[in-house]
């Protein structure tokens, strides 16, 4: 994954021309690679429970995790036992064995999102570079596998696949890399199950990114966005799309003072000793990473997924062809 977008992703641009000889030779080893696993000249595996894969074609963040989270507690409403596979970006970990992660895991070693997705859904989550070994640590104890950020991870089979596209950003300059931010064609998206637009302005079926409370990082004590209406705060964001962030807090009358970081950065408590008594305020997603040395100024703000109906229904519809439980459950995030 980039960890930060360029950009000349955002349009058809000099720079972005420059670099379709390159994407040109990427475009070729995709497919190559595509036609290799559908044709069985590479090998894939396919697991005695369903798999859900969630990604999308685009690099950068598209809001996936929150749609995960959701998605396990959809599935774990209706009864099933769930699991979660990421590759654990941003973790040390990650070319090593299938670990383990948990509410306690690092997330310097796991990563920071399959931490975050393990504190929000108490599930089984296993990171590791290679999706199928992971998987296998889980396979006998789940009814269903979730594989975050998979689609191109071709060796794992898959019963269902749901890619998710920033209704703001949408493809880019819909060039591959590293003209553009593509991963595969956009003709990809012919080919999967469910298509999710995430975003409060979206055109097509999909969710949007609810904010809850802030919450203190040193004492867990919850605060209204609105009690922070017309102050200055420092928002801190090491997220793919930091703008977002930034945008979300203005929104609410707050007035912001960015810092922006690479996506999954590993903070200090130096980078965020500011010494002027402003509140501090992050994504849940980077608090997991600054628990450690937190200070009463720090805050972070959940989200929630709010899934369309016509979305849930479909995906229901999906999960029964998969032969997976989808009564009961509620895709809300909450």
């Amino acid at each position: 994954m980039s960890l930060s977008a360029p950009g000349y992703w955002r349009s058809k641009n000099l720079v972005a021309f420059l670099w379709l000889p390159i994407a040109l030779l990427f475009a070729v080893a995709t497919t190559i690679r595509r036609w290799g696993y559908r044709n069985g000249l590479l090998k894939s595996y396919k697991l005695s429970v369903p798999v859900v894969v969630v990604g999308n074609i685009t690099a950068g963040g598209a809001g996936k995790t929150p749609l995960v989270i959701a998605l396990v507690e959809h599935l774990q409403h209706a009864g099933n036992i769930v699991g979660v596979v990421s590759g654990g970006y941003g973790g040390s970990h990650r070319s090593g064995p299938p670990l383990m992660v948990t509410a306690d895991s690092s997330p310097h070693v796991a990563g920071d999102e399959p931490v975050l997705i393990a504190q929000r859904t108490g599930a089984a989550v296993v990171v590791a570079k290679d999706r199928v070994a992971a998987a296998k640590k889980l396979v006998d104890h789940c009814d269903v596998i979730i594989c975050d950020d998979g689609l191109q991870h071709y060796a794992l089979q898959r019963d269902i696949e749901i890619a998710v596209v920033d209704s703001q950003t949408l493809l880019g300059n819909e060039f591959l890399l590293p003209a553009g931010p593509l991963r595969e064609s956009k003709k990809r998206l012919n080919a999967v199950d469910l298509v999710v637009h995430s975003g409060t302005h979206r055109q097509q079926p999909g969710y949007e990114l609810i904010p809850g409370a802030l919450v203190n990082l040193k004492s867990g004590t919850e605060i209204a966005l609105s009690d922070l209406s017309n102050q200055q705060v420092h928002a801190v964001a090491a997220i793919a799309y930091p703008h977002k962030f930034y945008a979300l807090l203005e929104s609410h009358g707050l007035s912001v003072i960015e810092h922006s970081f690479p996506d999954h950065h590993v903070f200090s408590a130096d980078e965020l000793s500011f010494n002027d008594g402003y509140p501090v305020l992050m994504t849940e997603k980077d608090k997991v990473k600054c628990q450690q040395f937190a200070e009463d100024t720090m805050w972070y703000l959940p989200v929630n997924a709010i899934v369309d109906n016509s979305m849930m229904n479909t995906f229901n519809d999906l999960l029964t062809s998969a032969g997976v439980n989808s009564a009961g459950g509620t895709m809300s995030g909450e």
